[in-house]
């Protein structure tokens, strides 16, 4: 199970490049003079010191995080904060969601997903029968729950919201919880986000874009139609790779949130179910190592990695396809975004000697 895991991770991370190299080519020379920035950007920055923390994290013994589990969201709760500190948080296109310290910026909300998962499992791994209580699971689970909210729709972030919420329940499932209260969970946070939706105009036209795509397509719906017409123009085996010609500025985000449509338009709809089918792979996987784990702390954490990665890599399809409104979120392993593969890969080296054991 534990060579399995490691053939997946590593499929994913050459597939994610080898997409990004082609992705990133136009964009990379023209903001930054080099066709592959974007590229050597995510090996340098994210996939080694991915690797290593892989390695690395595979070796320890995953009880360890256990006793570091209230330390470790401490800490990622103080990087969230961090964000709104003056020469600290960095803004980008009206959002504060980057930190910059010694010269590094990364993204917070990414190590947050980590930390929420190990002590979310922590939490509710050692609670039993107690689970079913609201006094000693629900209502602690929904103050921390609604901390972290509270920093991701300041900052504003709430896709990252969108998914914490997803793993945050997702752990609170696996771990026998009483369904009333799950029920009672989401439905609080469907009125949150339908607060936040309404009180933002932009977010509000990504609902109306994803009701009617043909809706001011030169304006409020112009991504999700040049993500569409990227799709359209793949076909069954694809346009060949390197030859997408919605990167070349028609398509936003390209090397972000919208990196599947250029999946489908240069491998098309074999190489898009290629990259379903891998994550459908991994979290077979997953479950599996999860079934086979006796320890509830392992087996909660392993389950909650499994919810963060397919959870976000269908939420971003999904959007990207127009199943759903954008969110703005990454496709794992293939979206650039160091902080968030090194957070991912921190992750699965903890799954990975979870397995081992």
């Amino acid at each position: 199970m534990e060579k399995r895991l490691l053939f997946i991770v590593l499929f994913l991370l050459v597939f994610g490049l080898v997409i990004l190299s082609s992705a990133g080519i136009v964009e990379g020379q023209k903001k930054f003079g080099s066709a592959y920035y974007y590229l050597n950007k995510q090996i340098l920055y994210g996939v080694l010191p991915g690797l290593f923390l892989f390695f690395l994290l595979s070796k320890i013994d995953y009880r360890f995080w256990k006793k570091l589990s209230p330390f470790l969201l401490f800490t990622a709760l103080v990087l969230m904060i961090m964000v709104f500190v003056p020469d600290v948080g960095i803004g980008l296109k009206g959002a504060s969601r980057w930190v910059s310290i010694g010269g590094f910026s990364f993204q917070p909300s990414e190590i947050l997903k980590l930390a929420l998962v190990v002590y979310l499992a922590a939490w509710f791994g050692g609670r039993d029968e107690r689970i079913k209580s609201w006094s000693y699971s629900a209502a602690p689970f929904f103050v921390v729950l609604s901390f972290a909210g509270l920093l991701l729709a300041m900052q504003p972030d709430v896709g990252t919201l969108a998914v914490v919420v997803l793993i945050a329940l997702g752990v609170y499932f696996s771990a026998g919880s009483n369904l009333k209260h799950l029920f009672a969970i989401v439905a609080i946070f469907l009125v949150v986000v339908a607060g936040l939706i309404f009180v933002e105009p932009y977010r509000f036209n990504r609902i109306k874009t994803f009701l009617d795509p043909s809706l001011d397509q030169r304006g409020i719906s112009y991504q999700l139609n040049q993500s569409l017409i990227a799709i359209g123009s793949g076909g069954l085996l694809g346009n060949g790779y390197n030859e997408s010609t919605q990167k070349w500025g028609f398509l936003p985000e390209v090397v972000n949130d919208s990196i599947f449509a250029i999946v489908v338009e240069e491998l098309g709809f074999a190489g898009a179910m290629a990259l379903l089918g891998m994550f459908v792979f991994l979290s077979h996987t997953l479950i599996s190592i999860a079934r086979n784990t006796s320890d509830k702390f392992g087996r909660l954490l392993v389950m909650g990695v499994n919810t963060w990665i397919i959870g976000q890599a269908f939420i971003n399809i999904a959007a990207v396809s127009g199943l759903a409104p954008l969110t703005g979120i990454p496709l794992p392993f293939v979206s650039h975004g160091g902080t968030a593969v090194m957070a991912l890969m921190a992750g699965l080296g903890i799954v990975s000697n979870i397995a081992k054991n």
